[in-house]
């Protein structure tokens, strides 16, 4: 019995000789952190908040690296495919979780390729209508669409993206059907929503918000199950759809198999920088709420979330861009 003892003790001694958080006390060098969006837009504005303040704790550089393209599909999958050393993370979006759902193909396994770090930020969507539209309240959208099928249209960035499962689902949880306008990107959904010639749509406070001021455009409702501090006037669609939720966010991942002691580590870090009271304020701004979360419950939010767009791709036979 002693031997075997002897001999993990060896074991594992080997193990932690052969980590490099153990061998070289990590982080020894710097991090990168890719966004699979261009500079400028929430996902790149958090991403550098959220660096510069875990650089500040870890004592090395956290490098934001853009890496746009297919809605962040490359940057995930440069990072799948990277040393599970922790030196090279993802920021992930909602989009993940639609795209594990709606595209056939990925070039990653969205749920065994990579280590869950920390959520970051959760988005609700605000539902939107043009200032002169004739539907005041979500249920006089709700009730208009149930007599007139298909009439409403409403757009998103494009076929299988959040917003589009995320409009489908309150579809058909408030048994109406409205026409889908797909467009690549968001800033010409909105000039046309602006036009009138779209009837509502669902996005995100950050988008939506300057139009709200000047407004308009018209909030109905918010798709967080309670109302959104930064519009308190403002109904939750639970409130009329009991159970409704839909939201994007962002939070950290890694490449599979990384030490747990660098998930740790790297968790209990943004933890930490996401309790500070400026970056929430900064966050509150951005139309989000700043969420830190255990690897534990990022990795089932995904999972729940891939499930639950799932449901409405195959009910729907939405199909992907």
């Amino acid at each position: 019995m002693k031997k075997i003892f002897r001999r993990m003790a060896v074991l594992v001694s080997t193990l932690l000789m052969l980590s490099p958080a153990f061998a070289q006390g990590y982080p020894t060098k710097p991090i990168t952190l890719v966004v699979g969006f261009g500079p400028g837009g929430n996902a790149d504005i958090v991403a550098r908040i959220v660096a510069q303040k875990m650089t500040d704790t870890l004592g090395q550089p956290i490098v934001v690296e853009n890496r746009g393209g297919a809605g962040g599909l490359l940057a995930n999958d440069s990072v799948a495919k990277a040393p599970p050393d922790g030196y090279r993370l993802s920021l992930i979006s909602g989009a993940f979780t639609a795209q594990a759902a709606a595209l056939p193909k990925l070039p990653f396994d969205p749920q065994k390729d990579f280590t869950w770090v920390s959520t970051l930020i959760s988005y609700p969507l605000v539902v939107v209508v043009p200032a002169e539209s004739p539907h005041k309240t979500l249920d006089d959208l709700i009730k208009f669409a149930q007599t007139n099928p298909k009439k409403l249209n409403y757009p998103s960035p494009g076929n299988g993206s959040l917003f589009h499962l995320a409009t489908e689902v309150f579809s058909a949880a408030a048994g109406i059907e409205m026409t889908h306008v797909p467009f690549r990107g968001g800033a010409q959904q909105l000039t046309e929503l602006l036009g009138g010639r779209l009837d509502v749509m669902f996005d995100t406070l950050a988008v939506v918000q300057p139009q709200l001021k000047a407004g308009k455009l018209r909030a109905l409702a918010v798709t967080s199950t309670k109302r959104m501090p930064q519009l308190p006037g403002v109904p939750a669609v639970a409130e009329k759809i009991p159970g409704y939720e839909a939201s994007s966010f962002l939070g950290i991942a890694g490449p599979a198999a990384m030490p747990e002691t660098i998930v740790q580590l790297l968790n209990k870090t943004t933890a930490s920088v996401l309790a500070n009271p400026e970056l929430k304020q900064r966050f509150a701004e951005l139309g989000g709420d700043a969420w830190a979360g255990t690897p534990a419950e990022m990795g089932n939010y995904i999972m729940t979330s891939t499930l639950k767009w799932k449901t409405i791709v195959r009910a729907k036979d939405i199909k992907a861009d």
